[in-house]
């Protein structure tokens, strides 16, 4: 078809233009034709497909493939694998020809992108093994398959349309594994209103797994961050063809440690062009304002990645402030790309890597610490040098001074407006200084002064760099949903005089007000919390009493569950260097330690041996860093479940001055304790630890308060709003007040008795089994996940007062939302079984049942886990009848209203009706029964399908077990178990059908959520 006719209207031997999905099919491939894309209407199958690419191949690289070198090729080529196949089509490779001699090549043109040819083909359908997929719009680069397209037209929830793609990619044998489709680098889906775009990986970064940790997904954005969602304005910006080249090229990372493809938000990408664009004009410095949460970090890497190939740049540093963040950064580098910048043990290390000429030199991360002492005459490393006769280190890097060097600044408001920042634009005059700030410095929250003569004025970050290159604000992040908003709880002592702003409360008020809303606000302790205090003595003081009235509260109550409290702060630094680097940055704890040096090192050693005894390490004070290390790491471990890593090992709370309020991230720390005087920039860092996004369990970051520091809170909004007022900050960066979520809960709940009633039915949990039709049942699934969401966010708020609580209670009593949670995964369960299939009941509608995104986290509870439910079964049993303070009916409700046990929920409930009150089991008991109660249930079941279907039970059983052990269907071994039966090959497929019908579902239910490989081709 020549690439001259513009497809905008559907061809005359289309079906009616009713079907609005091809409608818009054919119209963007217009736009794109427009584009200049060629429209290639001939490639429709898989060898047509492989005819094109090898003709591309082939002028590419100037060579004639025989028919035999060019399947070879293929073979070698093509891969499941998808981070070997993005390094294969960005990298020259080399093939051995038939006669023996080397082909160097490359699949595109990998200098020049732009000069790739641009083709798009649409519903291309690729047939391997059990898969039978058709895709909608692929774009072919060099005849490459690189972006795939779909279309649809409804608006589907993004997760849900990634989740089919899941699904697609699952099916073994699929063609994205077995063809060319394995190049496939980016995903696009659209509507036509909205469209959204992912980056292509292999299995384990492209799933949803039981915590439902997404995939990250984007939409597009202009450089003011207006959003770009209708598809014809998406693809003029986003697919033109050089922007596309280059985004695959250029703004996609390749994490080699995680064989993992990483896609470049819009935001980073214009903050690296701005990057680069004034280098290349010299046009002096600049600064980026992305904010805390954004990937800082990957935008820095990725400038300095881009740098690295200028031949006009000699050297690009990457300056921190801090040796834990120094050690951070080299580790964050060195993901993105294995063995991109050394470690600078020390300055004399630096030096000679400033000085050398090797390629693996010219990034390099360290501390501007270490670069003062090289620059700085009066610094003690120089000084010993000249005392020892030798070059001074600033002396030696003398041949640099005329030298083009770029300095990346990472949090350019810190002690970059020392002497160190002075020293480094003295020796280096030629060079260019480049500044990255979540929380920049303006005029209201500068502290440092710069003097010209007797006048001073505040340093600014725009002092510093000179202008602003490229901004995305808190505000931007979340209203893109890349970070969460906040709520702020000012907390009030009851009974008392309201405190004025900025005033302490008694530390024991504290402790007893934090342990009362402590798990209310960590989801019953899925997360986990930092205090921050206002001095190394508080901090002390704090961890003494917390110790105290915990074993207190023990002593009272034998149930109460105590809190693992951890502390961190910076010793006195003594001479010690590496102290001397992490205090640079923690004013408050430098300050401290100037006072009664001895009595702070005293106590934080008993604070390291309580650490000590309470996780069994062996830390010491001399060795700070590897404590230091050691607790950052336990606050992330709370990310794994306790059946995984028990309660023990995690820490509930950790008390702080300075430390881990900047540069530090953990997706399961959601709360932060302020007893600490807070503004500005370093209320919205301390603020920012608690924000990070992981999925609908976690809706906000959570901010207690002890003292009273809204205007604080209001004056820090204002200032780091960006374009928006302080009032329309508010709004986006706060979470509505909890009438104003319980009104809307009330809201919810009355949409779900109105549909009920609207199905002729009460709004009561016992009634939805009577729901008619799956599009009903898809109606009940989307109007009860929004009052769960609801609940979810109300159940985490620390300030509910008593009449809060008895009008949620009112709206909706906990019984019934325990009751409507169970009919919910019952009902969530069926129609999940059903997506992807087109089934249909009578008045039943498929896509309705297609889009639903089901959410199972919501319903998932970290307080009841296996064990904790064990114990209640224990407690059941050991108490007489009439005594219980659960009765056997609310028991099963707990197991079936949460979705941990959805695979688990019939047999356990089972089990429980077997227990009897008063029996006095154990809790080993308990455990030993239900496995004993397991196998025997299961032993029965797979017996019967065996005399249903003339097998022997002992060989279906070693079938199952077979499938079981290896995760993987084995179609010899269905062969071997149905040989006895000696049937002709038309029954014994018949035979065969039929046991799989029955032994899918229960194969699917004993695998409990991991795939079987290969028993897709059986499933209904």
């Amino acid at each position: 078809m020549p690439s001259s006719k513009l497809p905008y209207d559907l061809p005359s031997r289309a079906p009616s233009p009713v079907v609005r999905e091809e409608q818009i099919e054919y119209g963007f491939i217009g736009k794109l034709q427009g584009l200049k894309y060629e429209y290639r209407a001939d490639i429709r199958d898989r060898a047509s497909l492989e005819c094109n690419f090898r003709e591309k191949f082939e002028a590419l690289n100037r060579v004639k493939l025989s028919d035999s070198e060019f399947a070879r090729l293929l073979d070698e080529i093509v891969t499941p694998d998808v981070f070997t196949a993005a390094r294969t089509l960005r990298e020259r490779n080399a093939f051995t020809r038939e006669d023996g001699t080397p082909l160097n090549y490359t699949l595109v043109n990998i200098k020049d992108w732009c000069k790739n040819t641009f083709e798009v083909v649409n519903q291309l359908r690729i047939n391997t093994d059990n898969s039978h997929h058709r895709y909608d719009v692929l774009i072919l680069i060099n005849g490459v398959p690189c972006v795939q397209v779909e279309l649809k037209t409804l608006g589907i929830n993004p997760r849900r349309a990634m989740e089919q793609i899941v699904d697609y990619k699952n099916d073994p044998g699929n063609g994205y594994t077995k063809t060319l489709l394995c190049f496939l680098q980016l995903f696009i889906v659209s509507n036509r209103t909205n469209t959204y775009y992912f980056a292509n990986n292999n299995a384990r970064h492209f799933s949803f797994n039981q915590d439902e940790r997404f995939l990250p997904i984007y939409q597009f954005a202009d450089e003011a961050n207006n959003k770009i969602t209708q598809l014809d304005s998406f693809a003029d910006t986003f697919l033109v063809k050089c922007t596309l080249g280059q985004t695959l090229s250029r703004y996609m990372v390749l994490v080699a440690s995680e064989q993992k493809l990483l896609m470049m938000r819009p935001y980073q990408v214009y903050a690296v062009k701005q990057i680069v664009d004034c280098i290349q004009q010299n046009c002096g410095n600049g600064y980026i304002w992305h904010t805390t949460g954004s990937g800082k970090t990957l935008t820095s890497f990725k400038a300095s990645t881009l740098l690295k190939d200028r031949e006009d740049i000699d050297k690009c540093l990457f300056v921190v402030d801090r040796k834990d963040l120094d050690r951070q950064t080299r580790e964050e580098f060195n993901r993105f790309q294995e063995g991109c910048v050394e470690e600078n043990t020390n300055t004399a290390a630096l030096v000679r890597r400033l000085l050398s000429d090797d390629y693996a030199d010219k990034v390099i991360v360290t501390t501007i610490q270490k670069l003062g002492l090289a620059l700085i005459d009066t610094s003690k490393r120089n000084k010993q040098q000249k005392k020892h006769g030798k070059a001074t280190y600033k002396e030696q890097l003398e041949p640099l001074s005329d030298k083009r060097i770029v300095f990346i600044f990472d949090e350019c408001h810190r002690s970059q407006f020392g002497a160190n920042h002075d020293a480094i634009k003295e020796f280096f005059p030629k060079a260019q200084l480049f500044g990255f700030t979540g929380t920049p410095i303006f005029e209201k929250n500068a502290t440092a002064k710069q003097f010209e003569g007797d006048e001073g004025q505040f340093r600014t970050t725009e002092n510093l760099f000179q202008k602003q290159l490229h901004a995305y604000t808190i505000t931007h992040a979340i209203e893109d949903a890349n970070v969460l908003r906040f709520h702020v709880d000012y907390f009030k002592p009851e009974g008392k005089k309201l405190p004025k702003p900025g005033e302490a409360l008694a530390k024991k008020a504290v402790i007893e007000a934090i342990l009362t809303k402590h798990d209310t606000a960590t989801a019953g302790r899925r997360f986990n919390a930092l205090l921050a205090t206002n001095s190394i003595n508080d901090a002390i003081e704090y961890h003494g009493l917390f110790a105290v009235l915990q074993t207190a509260k023990q002593l009272a109550n034998p149930d109460f569950q105590p809190l693992n409290i951890a502390c961190v702060f910076s010793p006195p630094a003594e001479g010690d260097a590496d102290v001397k680097q992490i205090q640079e940055d923690l004013p408050q704890e430098k300050e401290d330690n100037e006072v009664d040096p001895e009595g702070k090192k005293a106590s934080l050693k008993a604070i390291v041996a309580s650490y000590n005894a309470r996780f069994g390490s062996n830390h010491t004070v001399s060795e700070f860093d590897e404590y230091y290390k050691d607790v950052q790491q336990r606050i992330k471990d709370q990310q794994w479940p306790n059946a995984d890593f028990p309660a023990a090992n995690k820490i509930d709370i950790t008390i702080v001055v300075d430390m881990l309020l900047t540069g530090f991230d953990s997706k399961y720390l959601n709360t932060l304790y302020v007893d600490k005087n807070l503004k500005y920039h370093g209320l919205i860092q301390a603020f920012s630890r608690t924000n990070r996004v992981l999925n609908g369990t976690k809706p906000y970051g959570n901010i207690l308060d002890f003292r009273q520091q809204q205007g604080n809170v209001d004056a820090a909004i204002a200032l780091f709003s960006g374009e928006k007022t302080g009032e329309q900050a508010r709004e986006i960066w706060l979470v509505d007040k909890a009438p104003v979520v319980i009104q809307k809960l009330d809201a919810a709940v009355t949409r779900l008795a109105d549909f009920m009633q609207s199905q002729g039915l009460a709004c009561a949990p016992e009634a939805v089994p009577n729901l008619k039709g799956d599009d009903a049942r898809a109606a009940f699934i989307s109007h009860f996940k929004e009052v769960q969401r609801l609940k979810t966010q109300l159940d985490q708020y620390t300030d509910l007062t008593d009449d809060n609580a008895t009008a949620i209670e009112h709206i909706l009593p906990a019984e019934d939302l325990q009751g409507f949670r169970g009919v919910y995964l019952d009902t969530a369960q069926r129609l999940k079984a059903q997506q992807g299939r087109g089934d249909k009941e009578a008045g039943g509608d498929a896509a309705d049942v297609d889009q639903l995104d089901f959410e199972f986290v919501l319903f998932a509870s970290a307080v009841v886990d296996y064990d904790y439910i064990m114990g209640l079964m224990s407690r059941f049993s050991q108490q007489g009848p009439g005594k219980q303070k659960m009765s056997r009916e609310q028991l099963i409700g707990l197991i079936q209203a949460d979705a941990k046990f959805m695979n688990e929920r019939d047999d356990i409930a089972a089990y429980i009706n077997t227990l009897k009150a008063g029996e006095g089991l154990s809790e080993t008991a308990i455990r030993e029964g239900y496995t004993r109660f397991k196998k025997e249930k299961d032993s029965t079941e797979l017996t019967a399908i065996a005399t249903q279907h003339q097998l022997a039970p002992a060989a279906l059983q070693a079938f199952v077990d077979g499938i079981l052990q290896r995760m993987i269907f084995d179609g010899e071994a269905l062969s071997d178990l149905m040989a006895p039966l000696d049937l002709g090959w038309k029954a014994r497929a018949q035979a065969e059908l039929a046991l799989m019908k029955e032994l899918v579902p229960l194969l699917i239910k004993r695998a409990q959520g991991r795939e079987i490989s290969g028993l897709s081709a059986y499933e209904q």
